[in-house]
């Protein structure tokens, strides 16, 4: 960790509704909601109502019916992102991308060239609002955690220094919830138990942690409310994991439907492991219920892979052992991701090739959507439906 709070984590403020009223000036300062089924944005003038990401559209509707609603335009998102980081490479020589819309800089050893943390902070939020047109919000600590969660204190549009002298005043009134980590289910075991503070989880034991919620969970808040983050700013750092996801809503759903979205999600994933050039071992499957609540099973393979029909034979295990869950509680949203990457060995494509073959047919597929636009060819049981929304990504 550093000595003094030299690290940034720059959050653009509701990105998707904030790139939908810089682009029309009609929208500002009116609620905003971005995507119709399923909200996948809302400004704040829309959060003010109640409205959140992954909310259906008809209850977000009913809590604002004056809301704009507008379809989602994910080039001009991915356009925004790319200009607001080179701002950010621009500001700092050390960048950790966390997502589209975020990163932490490293800031540290210039003060006498360029200023001190908190100018560095003032100047990048002003460039991006300059440059790019959108706000940012920043939060500047002496440690990852810390600053994102000053980031979050301080939303929307702000600045948050948290000086070395005042971590633990800053930390430990805050509630649970802001722990890096701390979901709805881990905070409700927390809460069951009268604890809903930082500071009362940092005056646990950390036996007491562990026997509550596990060995890494508990290691985890317990360091993490004593603001112990050892971890670096990686510049560039290579992609642990990629996946995609699609939100439902509260459609009707069917084990033929919910396949078809896993067969959409998996060729979108191993598509994007092929073009990074990467490989993995463990297939993630993410689900979320009618109720809100989650669940995620994985599995792991004997080797790394790239092959679609490898990951979605994979999938569709653990599909299967989790259709008494969602025969329950229904499904809202269904997400695939490979984990465990390393770097892919390139195919060597010859053809004709062995119709059996499935690495060398995902060759000759991306070779015509690469030619021809990913709608060019499609499998047979997506056929009519709609492929749903690819949301940018950072590169990698």
């Amino acid at each position: 960790m550093s000595g003094g709070a030299s690290i940034l984590h720059a959050d653009l403020d509701a990105f998707f509704a904030s790139v939908e009223q810089r682009d029309d000036p009609r929208l500002r300062g009116r609620p905003v909601i971005v995507g119709g089924g399923v909200v996948l944005a809302a400004s704040y003038e829309a959060k003010a109502f109640g409205i959140r990401t992954a909310m259906g559209g008809a209850h977000a509707r009913r809590l604002c019916p004056h809301a704009v609603v507008v379809p989602p335009r994910m080039s001009a998102y991915s356009e925004a992102s790319k200009a607001v980081f080179r701002v950010f490479e621009d500001a700092a020589p050390v960048v950790e991308g966390l997502s589209i819309d975020e990163a932490f800089l490293d800031v540290r050893g210039m003060e006498r060239s360029v200023g001190l943390p908190i100018e560095i902070a003032a100047r990048l939020r002003r460039d991006v609002r300059e440059r790019v047109g959108l706000p940012i919000t920043v939060g500047v600590a002496r440690t990852k955690f810390l600053a994102k969660v000053a980031s979050a204190v301080a939303k929307p549009d702000g600045l948050l220094v948290v000086p070395p002298d005042d971590e633990l005043a800053f930390l430990h009134p805050l509630p649970v919830e802001r722990l890096w980590g701390v979901g709805p289910v881990t905070a409700r075991k927390l809460r069951e138990r009268g604890i809903t503070t930082v500071r009362q989880v940092a005056f646990l034991p950390e036996s007491i942690l562990v026997s509550m919620l596990g060995r890494a969970a508990g290691h985890h808040l317990h360091a993490l409310a004593h603001n112990l983050d050892p971890r670096p700013v990686q510049h560039r750092r290579r992609r642990r994991s990629i996946g995609s996801q699609r939100a439902r809503g509260r459609a009707p759903w069917s084990h033929a439907s919910v396949d078809a979205d896993l067969v959409t999600l998996v060729d979108r994933v191993a598509r994007r492991m092929r073009a990074a050039g990467r490989a993995g071992r463990t297939v993630v499957l993410r689900l979320r219920f009618d109720d809100y609540t989650r669940a995620t099973r994985s599995s792991t393979l004997p080797d790394p892979t790239t092959s679609t029909e490898r990951i979605l034979s994979t999938a569709r295990t653990l599909l299967t052992e989790a259709l008494p869950t969602i025969e329950q509680r229904g499904l809202t949203l269904v997400g695939i991701s490979v984990a465990n990457l390393d770097d892919a060995d390139p195919l060597q494509l010859v053809l004709p090739f062995d119709r059996h073959d499935s690495e060398a047919l995902d060759a000759v597929l991306d070779l015509v959507r690469d030619r021809f636009g990913t709608a060019a060819i499609t499998r047979a049981v997506l056929l009519g439906r709609s492929p749903g929304i690819t949301m940018p990504m950072l590169p990698d």
